[in-house]
This record gives C-alpha cells, structure tokens and sequence, in this order.
C-alpha cells in the first residue's frame, strides 16, 4: 500500500473519479482500502477528554439516554462492568477520536479509568437515582462538567476561601 503522495493522471475521467471520491462522506474503513489513513492525535489531557466528552452530549442536548441502575449499590466487578444501551458513556464512545486516546469500550469501569473520574463523580453523572431511567444528554453533559471542575464539594470550598 502506497504510503506516499499519488499521482494523478490529468485525464478527465481520472479527475472526475478522483472529485467524486474527494467529496463523498466515507468511513474510515472505506477509506483504509484507498490509502493507509494515520489516525493517531496527540494525547488529551484529563480535562481535555472531559471537555470533549461535554461537547458530544451538548451536540444533542434533547437526545434521550439510558441511565445506569444503582450503581452505589453493586460491587465493585459488577459496577466496572455495568453498561446500559444509550448512556452518556455510549456517547464517549461513539467518538472515534476519544476510542483513538483509549477508551476501551463503554462499561462503567472503562469511563471511570480513562476519564479519571472517582466512582461519586462518575455515579453523579450516570446513575439512575438522579434522574430515574432515563435523562437527556444536555444534563449529562452539565454534570461531566461539574466532575471537571472538581464537583459541588470544590465549588463550595472556593466560595467559602476568604
């Protein structure tokens, strides 16, 4: 597979195959069979990862999410492999660029690690108690902001400093 600049004959049925490839949406899989694509970004901080995940969810703040059922309440096995079926954390993990700096897949126990969040601040964000069986993404999104700026406790503590 060449890896290096193609050359394009100047023929115009070349050139019209070749505009109509350069402006039809592909996927990356379609596009790995035409030329080796290098799909590596820096990596993000934890703020960063965060801050994109928010993005995604505020992209359609009405859109409907599953929440995640008592995740106070299992083990620590059982809640690093809760998953539910459109949760805020299958949002993260639609995104192609945030699976490219590591998330593994989109279980409770998979978010919290890569995210860097504690399990109160990720069950903040996810569980089920706040807003029953399901939420809409734009308050998700609120609430992966609070974890990112420290959380309610952090917000309180810089209030109350003289």
């Amino acid at each position: 597979m060449a890896t290096g600049p193609v050359a394009i004959s100047e023929s115009k049925e070349n050139l019209a195959q070749w505009e109509q490839l350069a402006m039809k949406h592909q996927t990356l899989e379609q596009l790995n069979v035409i030329a080796e694509v290098n799909a590596e970004y820096p990596a993000m901080t934890r703020r960063q990862r965060l801050e994109r995940w928010a993005n995604l969810l505020e992209h359609q703040p009405d859109r409907c999410l599953g929440a995640l059922p008592g995740t106070e309440y299992m083990s620590p096995d059982e809640r690093n492999e809760a998953r539910c079926l459109s949760s805020p954390i299958s949002v993260a993990f639609e995104d192609p660029i945030l699976r490219a700096q590591g998330l593994k897949d989109d279980t409770y126990g998979a978010a919290r690690k890569f995210f860097e969040l504690s399990n109160w601040q990720l069950h903040d964000i996810v569980c089920h108690c706040h807003v029953g069986a399901t939420m809409k993404a734009g308050w998700a999104a609120l609430r992966v902001r609070a974890a990112m700026n420290g959380g309610i406790f952090a917000r309180l503590g810089a209030l109350l400093r003289p």
